[in-house]
């Protein structure tokens, strides 16, 4: 499903955040990325998605080139990915409902098969009661929750998520944890950039340490 041919991405001016990394993520496993802060898992992440490319080797997903990708080709990337960001980037202007509706709308799904879709993504993280609410009237677990419901309402094989249990108490944490182990079991791919890999036992470990992949 991934798979890292001697990859490297330096940024100006001179700053090396990852070198030569090789490693594969075969399809439908589970496998995370730990390190200390500034070892490279967020640009990792960035690389599979596009939204960086490598300054040198190679980033394949499903057997594709993804740093060679045309940005026109980008749209179609991203459709088979679900991304769940570090910050969240939820639109506190716009309902529970709206902000998982949006990728479907910008995908161009019709309105009653994205409506359906959109319930059936709150449902599965237990938001199904709050579609209504706008994301400021939710705790920070639910706003995770939320951000996991946007990164798979399009029913991706591929889901990446950046230090998703950060900054929540533990029982909230082990219940976001537990959503991810759900999606695994039913076959989605994920990668999970985290501190806090004890959340998922029996995960394939990634470590990183100044750029260079560890074990």
């Amino acid at each position: 499903m991934i798979r890292f041919d001697r990859v490297s991405k330096r940024y100006p001016p001179g700053l090396d955040a990852l070198s030569d990394l090789s490693f594969e993520v075969a399809e439908r496993e589970m496998a995370i990325v730990s390190g200390h802060s500034g070892a490279g898992k967020s640009t990792l992440l960035k690389l599979i998605a596009a939204v960086e490319k490598p300054t040198g080797g190679a980033v394949l997903v499903g057997g594709q080139n993804v740093g060679g990708l045309a940005r026109s080709a980008l749209p179609y990337l991203r459709r088979r990915i679900g991304m769940v960001f570090q910050d969240q980037k939820l639109l506190f202007d716009r309902s529970v409902f709206e902000n998982v509706l949006l990728p479907l709308s910008i995908a161009g799904f019709p309105p009653r098969d994205a409506a359906q879709r959109v319930r059936a993504a709150l449902d599965k993280v237990g938001l199904a009661t709050r579609e209504k609410a706008l994301p400021i009237m939710l705790s920070g677990g639910e706003q995770q929750r939320l951000a996991i419901a946007r990164a798979v309402v399009g029913r991706p094989n591929l889901l990446l998520a950046d230090e998703p249990t950060a900054h929540l108490d533990r029982d909230t944490a082990a219940d976001v944890a537990r959503i991810f182990h759900q999606f695994h079991d039913v076959g989605v791919t994920i990668l999970i950039a985290t501190y806090a890999g004890e959340l998922f036992p029996g995960a394939r470990r990634l470590r990183l340490d100044h750029g260079k992949l560890m074990a």
